[in-house]
């Protein structure tokens, strides 16, 4: 929860990355991810990631900060790449005990994929960093997301922060009763009843809030056919010629493809 708060604190930022329209750096963000996820060429995935991390540099968000949510992140598909030279198979360039070798053909197929999964996700560290979770969902609305999705993801997004508040004190009444969940010393099982006690805790709160919640918007004249308000913006040069940048940019890097290949 620290790291979301961190996230959000480097969205309050100001920068010429931040000051586009959400729905221009969502449009873009997922044009570089599918790009990136058809190209077959680790060179120009390389110029990608180079791109990225310039604009998260131009972006004033902490690139020290941003590499770190990235090795933090990688783990979980580069445990796919890890594998490859494994279990792909092709030419043999090493053969261990127990029939492990690494294939050539592997060895490729691993570096590109992970290279595939570092532009990827440094796309999306770029769109969380330089833009808030509510615009976020507000850009998304604006596009074409279907409302009933864009009222439950704004809903998810505004009591987030709420419920993790809720825990905390939770967790602080329990330390004042002296209950550690690291303690060697407490019977396993009684542990386990805690944990169980304090999802079950979490789970009524959660009740209890939304129906005030839902009671509340009912005061307020919500029904289903009710819908979220977004705020409507116009897109401004700078979007535009953003937007420019990039099409060039994935333009030139199609065409120039063959040739690093």
């Amino acid at each position: 929860m620290e790291d979301l708060v961190n996230i959000e604190r480097e969205t309050l930022k100001e920068s010429p990355v931040h000051g586009l329209d959400g729905r221009v750096k969502l449009i873009i963000t997922f044009m570089i991810i599918v790009y990136a996820v058809g190209t077959s060429n680790i060179l120009i995935l390389a110029i990608m990631e180079v791109y990225l991390l310039t604009l998260i540099f131009i972006s004033n968000v902490s690139l020290s900060y941003a590499i770190k949510r990235l090795i933090l992140i990688l783990p979980f598909g580069g445990f796919i790449a890890l594998f490859q030279p494994f279990i792909r198979p092709g030419d043999v360039i090493w053969a261990g005990p127990l029939g492990l070798q690494i294939t050539m053909q592997g060895l490729n197929f691993g570096l590109l994929l992970l290279s595939k999964i570092t532009v990827s996700v440094t796309a999306v560290i770029l769109l969380s960093s330089t833009t808030s979770m509510q615009e976020l969902v507000g850009s998304a609305r604006r596009i074409g997301v279907p409302a009933d999705l864009a009222m439950l993801l704004n809903l998810t997004v505004r009591y987030l922060f709420f419920f993790y508040d809720e825990l905390e004190r939770i967790r602080n009444a329990q330390k004042t009763r002296c209950f550690d969940i690291w303690n060697e010393r407490t019977p396993y099982r009684w542990r386990l009843r805690k944990v169980g006690e304090t999802i079950a805790m979490m789970f009524l709160r959660a009740y209890e809030q939304g129906e005030k919640v839902y009671l509340g918007m009912l005061s307020r004249g919500y029904s289903p056919e009710s819908r979220m308000y977004t705020i409507h913006s116009r897109i401004s040069r700078g979007d535009v010629i953003f937007i420019a940048v990039n099409i060039f940019l994935l333009a030139a890097l199609y065409l120039i493809q063959p040739a690093a290949g």
